[in-house]
């Protein structure tokens, strides 16, 4: 089994989400779910078979249909290999979706496309009790593989103070099918800035995420570039943009290590 720590969407050195890509693990789902626990930090597994590459993805609590820090942190890795091409195409596998890799610089991209969301009533205020805080719009619904609420916030003090009911905003989330909130606000340079809730616990909240950077992109139909972090202590930098009917989420991924194991 080799394990590669990386750390993803960095905006500086040192910062960044990190993942642990494994590769020859040979392992069930409950055993890929007890590593993630055991290491407390987002694990994705490569399983290929023939052509084929399937990417699994495990949080600590969780098993995902869709984690895009931790795709960059595969697109890292399989760059690397000798006679990589100048793109590789992957499936999931929780839901089959195709995920297109690619590398511009030192950065890396996943081309995907926008995905059906639930069918759900979305109670602004209800939303706000959630969060503990007034809205500034209405929120709304969108998904690139893993559907997200996106709620705007009127300002990064907002943001920065919030403090939700994480286990009320999973219980919704149950029953609605979407995974988790997103909470964001427009920052005056151009930028917008965020912040994901779908944790039962805080100190495990999102440095970077990818799939609601990509679900804020489907919603206001457009590029963004994305800082998420300050309340983790890992700064963080998303980068989206269209192309025709598709959507490419990328920035940086850094290899801290690797490890081989039996």
């Amino acid at each position: 089994m080799h394990v590669h720590t990386l750390t993803c969407f960095s905006a500086r050195p040192g910062s960044g989400n990190p993942a642990l890509v494994i590769e020859h693990a040979g392992q069930d789902a409950g055993a890929r779910q007890a590593l993630a626990r055991e290491r407390n930090t987002t694990c994705v597994f490569i399983d290929e078979d023939g052509p084929t590459i399937r990417v699994d993805y495990f949080y600590p609590h969780m098993r995902s249909p869709l984690c895009l820090h931790a795709t960059l942190a595969v697109a890292a890795v399989l760059f690397a290999r000798p006679g990589a091409p100048a793109a590789i195409a992957v499936e999931t596998a929780m839901k089959g979706q195709r995920l297109e890799l690619v590398r511009e610089g030192g950065d890396y991209f996943v081309r995907l496309a926008a995905q059906p969301v639930p069918e759900v009533d979305v109670d602004v205020e209800q939303v706000a009790a959630l969060l503990g805080t007034p809205l500034a719009s209405v929120p709304q619904l969108a998904s690139v593989g893993s559907p997200k609420l996106l709620a705007e916030v009127a300002n990064p003090d907002t943001l920065h103070a919030l403090r939700p009911d994480l286990a009320a905003i999973a219980g919704w989330g149950r029953q609605a099918d979407v995974n988790g909130i997103y909470a964001w606000y427009r920052r005056p340079d151009g930028a917008f800035e965020g912040r994901n809730f779908n944790h039962l616990d805080p100190a495990l909240e999102d440095s970077a995420t990818g799939v609601a950077a990509g679900a804020l992109s489907v919603a206001l139909q457009r590029g963004l570039v994305l800082r998420q972090g300050k309340t983790t202590g890992r700064d963080c930098l998303i980068r989206t943009r269209l192309d025709g009917d598709a959507l490419l989420v990328g920035g940086s991924a850094e290899r801290a290590a690797t490890v081989i194991t039996r």
